[in-house]
């Protein structure tokens, strides 16, 4: 979506009237998920709320790791709604690794487990931005 708006936004910059139209095949019927990103583009000219509603349409994608769509594996949080509550978290998460980066304390020792059972690997490749 983010990229129809910046092709849209570039057509009519002259001082003549212009208009872009955005076409889909009629032989193929359209999936919910893209009638859904043509109704933003109809219904909205604002590239925030394009992205905003983007990301609700698409997913977030993984935090830790490669994938840029798709559902998150959050089971509370939600973007963007709760972005506050996540950089809070973000913050406290900074804290902790700052004090102990490998999670070695015995106290750490059931969070070190859950989070390697749930990232393996990619855990050490992860930081916290």
């Amino acid at each position: 979506l983010a990229q129809l708006h910046q092709l849209r936004g570039r057509v009519g910059r002259g001082r003549k009237k212009s208009v872009c139209a955005l076409i889909c095949r009629a032989e193929e019927p359209l999936s919910r998920e893209a009638a859904a990103r043509l109704k933003v583009m109809v219904d909205s000219d604002d590239g925030f709320a394009i992205a905003e509603r983007d990301l609700e349409i698409r997913g977030p994608g993984e935090v830790i790791g490669a994938r840029q769509s798709g559902a998150a594996p959050f089971r509370l949080a939600e973007f963007p709604r709760d972005i506050e509550l996540l950089m809070l978290a973000r913050r406290d998460a900074q804290a902790w690794v700052e004090r102990s980066p490998e999670l070695q304390a015995p106290e750490e020792a059931l969070l070190r487990a859950r989070l390697m059972k749930s990232h393996g690997e990619s855990l050490g490749l992860a930081d916290i931005a």
